[in-house]
């Protein structure tokens, strides 16, 4: 089975030593994204809805790159400082995934990677070539 790491460029994750995730056969392991703008910084500190669509919006440029797409994504994991939260999570499914929704776990969780960030979203997927949705 082939196995390839999924690159952006530029890649804020690299001084991190992180991969922004992984094609296994026809399957994608993605990382967590969070709101880091392309030159490492975080953005909307304090203003979780700019966060929220910052991170499925990286989460979308790293399945590009790696042969997917959002309606492809089977399985997300959203990590959340505050599960206040959860309507607007609600929301941005709806908005940035369609029916069949993904299988989904949320978690709120007491820090993320730096003390501002408020959302993280990892996703597993299926590339687009392989992807036959079945009713």
């Amino acid at each position: 089975m082939n196995i390839s790491q999924i690159k952006i460029n530029p890649d804020p994750y690299q001084p991190f030593h992180l991969a922004q995730g992984y094609r296994v056969g026809d399957l994608l392991f993605i990382s967590g994204q969070t709101a880091i703008d392309d030159n490492g910084q975080l953005i909307g500190i304090g203003d979780f809805d700019k966060q929220a669509n910052k991170a499925f919006e990286n989460l979308e440029k790293v399945l590009k790159a790696g042969g997917s797409s959002l309606k492809n994504v089977v399985k997300v994991t959203i990590l959340l400082k505050d599960m206040g939260n959860f309507k607007k999570i609600v929301a941005l499914r709806e908005k940035y995934f369609k029916a069949p929704y993904p299988a989904d776990t949320i978690l709120e969780v007491s820090s993320l990677y730096s003390p501002d960030a408020l959302i993280e979203i990892e996703a597993v997927a299926v590339t687009d070539d392989a992807a036959e949705w079945k009713q």
